[in-house]
Formats: structure tokens, sequence, C-alpha cells
């Protein structure tokens, strides 16, 4: 009784993997036979790295695709075994092909197609925004917005009141004798 159990919990199992497989066969019939190689843009679209093959082709032209340590055009061919280093929306992505595909697969296909060597993206607590107020506070004071600013400017690399430029006569440095 309970083996026939089993095999029914089994068999309900098996009916999700015969989407999985079908989408597989499919992907492999759409991917490049062996031997063939894939661009590069094409590819990382494929699997779900970026959103849109422009995206993947764009970042390729400003250097943010690294494929085995050098920086690849959109057209560079890619094989099995390489390493592909993508940044792309603030975090660095590194992963291994395994699979070469042509057309754009689903989530769980995709996945099968890379080892991901990627660091753990940084917690939401980290990457708080500067500068956002408690709501129901009302408008910022003069001295708020002034706080605000120098903040901005302590974390652009060159902002116009950064810590390098003089004081101008409107800040408090440049007010000496007044009052």
């Amino acid at each position: 009784m309970a083996s026939e159990r089993d095999e029914d919990r089994g068999g309900t199992e098996r009916a999700a993997d015969p989407k999985v497989a079908a989408a597989i066969a499919a992907a492999e019939a759409a991917g490049a036979q062996h031997g063939e190689t894939v661009r590069v843009d094409s590819w990382i679209w494929a699997v779900r790295l970026v959103k849109t093959r422009s995206v993947g082709a764009t970042a390729c032209r400003g250097g943010h695709v690294r494929v085995n340590g050098e920086r690849v055009k959109p057209a560079y061919s890619l094989r099995v075994g390489d390493e592909v280093r993508l940044r792309h929306e603030g975090r660095e992505r590194v992963v291994v092909v395994k699979r070469l595909i042509r057309k754009r697969v689903g989530a769980p296909v995709a996945v099968q197609c890379y080892v991901d060597n990627s660091p753990p993206p940084p917690p939401r607590e980290a990457v708080a925004p500067i500068g956002v107020r408690d709501r129901g506070t009302g408008r910022p004071t003069k001295r708020d917005r002034r706080e605000l600013e120098r903040l901005r400017a302590l974390n652009s690399l060159s902002g116009p009141t950064g810590p390098s430029s003089p004081p101008g006569p409107g800040s408090p440095e440049g007010r000496s004798g007044e009052r």
C-alpha cells in the first residue's frame, strides 16, 4: 500500500518533469549543434541574464561583458566551458557556459544552461537610499536641504559642493565674521 502511494507521488512529481523535459528538448533543438558557436549577446539574453538582446549588445559595447577575462564585442562566439562575467544593474554575474542556446527559454531551462559562480547580492539594508525622509515630516527646511546636499556630495565622486571645493560666500565656512 505504501509503495503504491510512493508511486502515485512519483507520478505527480513526474507530471511536472515532462514539461521541463519538453522545454529542454526544444531548447536543445533550437540550440547550436555540436562544435557550433553562439553570439555572446544572444546567449546572455537567451539564458535570461539581461532583459533584451539589445541590452546585451549595449553591455558588450560598453565593456561590461568579459569572456575568459577579455572584453568582447556582441558578435563574439561563445563555446561550452567559457566563463562569462557580466556587470549589470549594480552587481557582477559570473557564469560558466554549460549549454549553448539561441532562443530565449523559460527560467527553469535557462538555469540549466550555465553554472552560476556569482557572489551573493548585497543585503537590501546595505543599499538604503540617501536622503529619504520619514513620511509625515513635511517639507525639508533650509538646514535639512543643505545637509542632504552635503551628504550627496560626499557620496558622489565630483560633486559641486564636495569636500575639495573651496567654501563659497553662502556656505557656513565662508561666513566667519557675520553676526
